[in-house]
């Protein structure tokens, strides 16, 4: 049973490994389409996607809600 959970846990791992996914960019225009500087924001969030494609670690800003 032990040597199931430990394969189990090995499979996850390779399998979620990293991975990420980035934006597309009819994502990143519905997302900058309420900003009051669009083409800023289309703009840095293509080169944030452009350096996690490349490894790099990017920051990302949280912003509250809005309901």
């Amino acid at each position: 049973m032990r040597f199931f959970y430990i394969c189990l846990f090995l499979f996850a791992l390779v399998t979620f490994s990293g991975e990420s996914f980035s934006l597309t960019d009819y994502q990143i225009k519905k997302i900058c389409k309420k900003e009051k500087r669009e083409l800023n924001c289309i703009r840095n969030l293509q080169e944030k996607r452009i350096d996690l494609q490349k490894g790099n670690k990017i920051e990302i800003p949280i912003k509250p809600f809005k309901s």
